[in-house]
């Protein structure tokens, strides 16, 4: 990914955006060329590092494109656009953008077609998804038999994490003229998020 200087996260920041990750594409490269399948994904923090977890339907071959492998995880966006700018009114030499939050994390794809494991995930994901709910559902609320048909139609995959690039594009490389004008029109806008995000990452 390219990531000029101004943009690119501090370790500390990218380790925070992988820890919150929820889902992401996944991305391979098989014979057929490149495959991408958008996952919910549990973080797995362990001694050796990262791993993001997930499972992929039995019929999606996807699941066979073990080694090196891509999740690309999205975050906040919005378009920004020039009219906001002081510059605009000074010289005119402006032209709109995007700014948002992207994560690309590198590393091993490898495949559990394993019931107990696959069986453990899904019962930590689900529990994960419903812990704030009044009534959390469990996977024991459905018939067993039932759960074991869902879980042979499906493989576990996990990402072991080698390399991890975040990029925080929020007009950092403009001016503080320019800023305040894009956090201004971002507010009227009513994106209060891009605006607060936009503030925080100001030079």
């Amino acid at each position: 990914m390219y990531v000029p200087a101004h943009f690119a996260a501090d370790d500390a920041t990218t380790r925070d955006l992988l820890r919150g990750i929820a889902s992401g594409h996944l991305v391979t490269h098989s014979a057929a060329g490149l495959q991408s399948t958008l996952l919910p994904l549990l973080v797995h923090e362990g001694a050796d590092g990262f791993a993001l977890q997930g499972h992929l339907a039995r019929n999606n071959p996807q699941w066979e494109d073990q080694g090196p492998a891509l999740v690309i995880v999205p975050g906040p966006q919005s378009y920004i656009t020039p009219s906001w700018y002081a510059a605009k009114r000074e010289h005119g030499r402006v032209v709109p953008t995007w700014d948002y939050t992207v994560l690309h994390v590198h590393g091993r794809l490898v495949a559990h077609d394993d019931d107990a494991w696959t069986e453990d995930l899904v019962r930590r994901l689900t529990d994960h998804h419903e812990a704030d709910r009044d009534e959390p559902w469990s996977v024991d609320d459905a018939p067993a038999q039932f759960v074991a048909g869902q879980l042979r139609a499906i493989v576990g995959v996990e990402l072991v994490v080698e390399r991890v690039e975040g990029k925080l594009k929020w007009s950092q490389n403009r001016s503080a003229d320019d800023l305040d004008g894009v956090v201004a029109g971002l507010a009227s806008d009513g994106d209060a998020e891009a605006a607060a995000l936009v503030e925080r990452y100001r030079p």
